[in-house]
């Protein structure tokens, strides 16, 4: 009996150990190791972190969701969710759904339009939002500040290059805002160099917000963007994805990787210069200077709107993307409807309060 009560009396101590442990991580930065287990024998073991792999879609740089991957790795706040996770880049983009599709891949990036796209798409890809960061939309259209175009108004006569197959859906809800007819434009493909803007080839170019502003800045050349959103437009950015079923069958994972990255964001946005040096581990190509810019801006283009205020980062709501989705149908950006939007995303990964 007495050697029974010693070992309730260690078991216990044990247990209150672990539990002390596992309630005094107050220290945002500091890495965790991962949970343990209570063997039948009460010796603490430690449990294999789950192994997943996360595809940015695009090359290594700071965009919000991978600078929120790239922190969660180098912080250790994957390991404090005990994940494993792989970070990848895409080689071609566009292949990171082919590869969520298959499994190679647990979670990726996506922008709003391009998801909507996967389930109008043949065959359908079904990706799911786990938490929408870019609160509008990515794209912007530029043009030289002095060239005596102050408003989309002035595009009448002027030259706008588009990039793709077609103009884009913002394009198009420019012109209507601004009672401009596509005939009264010269709308000529172009691609992504943007010195057809400084060489007066077009005079508006379609930029990324993020982007190419600061890259024209650089070369000695000021510019005045123009957004869709500026207009009303409901766009929409990047966001956290994974496929709709391996979230369902994996909901602890998905959980516990969508809180890594979202705790990634919090901790870059109060220490912006700490995470462009993260983001150099990745990129040791890229300028800090330019890196700090793109996490400014896109920073700023992920606060939540007034209907979302108390969601945080990444918090959605079906109304956002219905809008989304009505807009691109209306400009035809989509090729036929989808019928229930609740399918395109799940708000159920997105709660995030001080690492918890």
């Amino acid at each position: 009996m007495k050697r029974h009560g010693l070992a309730s009396i260690l078991l216990a101590t044990l247990f209150a150990v672990v539990a002390f442990a596992a309630c005094n991580d107050d220290d945002d930065g500091a890495e965790t190791p991962g949970p343990t287990a209570i063997s039948a024998t009460g010796t603490a073991t430690p449990i294999p972190p789950d192994e997943v792999t996360f595809m940015a879609g695009f090359k290594p740089q700071a965009n919000l969701p991978f600078v929120g991957a790239y922190v969660a790795q180098e912080k250790g706040f994957f390991a404090h969710e005990n994940l494993d996770v792989e970070i990848q880049h895409v080689a071609t983009p566009g292949d990171n759904f082919r590869l969520l599709a298959t499994g190679q891949v647990q979670f990726s990036t996506s922008d709003a339009t391009a998801l909507l796209e996967k389930w109008t798409s043949e065959p359908v890809i079904e990706v799911v939002s786990l938490a929408l960061i870019g609160q509008t939309g990515q794209q912007g259209f530029a043009v030289l500040a002095g060239s005596g175009i102050e408003s989309p108004a002035d595009w009448a006569g002027k030259i706008a290059g588009y990039k793709g197959s077609d103009v884009p859906p913002d394009y198009l809800a420019i012109l209507e805002a601004n009672d401009i007819e596509r005939s009264d434009v010269e709308e000529v493909r172009i691609g992504f160099a943007p010195q057809v803007l400084t060489e007066g080839l077009v005079d508006v170019f379609p930029v990324f917000i993020a982007n190419e502003p600061d890259t024209l800045s650089r070369l000695g050349f000021e510019t005045v963007v123009f957004t869709a959103a500026d207009y009303g437009a409901p766009t929409l950015g990047l966001s956290y994805v994974a496929t709709r079923e391996y979230a369902a069958e994996n909901p602890d994972i998905t959980a516990r990787f969508t809180r890594a990255v979202l705790r990634g964001i919090a901790y870059a946005e109060a220490n912006r210069a700490e995470a462009v040096s993260i983001v150099l581990k990745y990129a040791p190509q890229e300028d800090r200077e330019h890196q700090r810019y793109m996490l400014d801006t896109e920073l700023a283009m992920a606060q939540p709107s007034a209907a979302g205020a108390n969601l945080g980062f990444g918090g959605q709501t079906l109304s956002q993307w219905q809008a989304l989705h009505d807009f691109l149908i209306e400009h035809e950006g989509l090729p036929q409807e989808i019928a229930d939007l609740s399918v395109v995303f799940t708000d159920d990964f997105t709660a995030y309060g001080g690492g918890e």
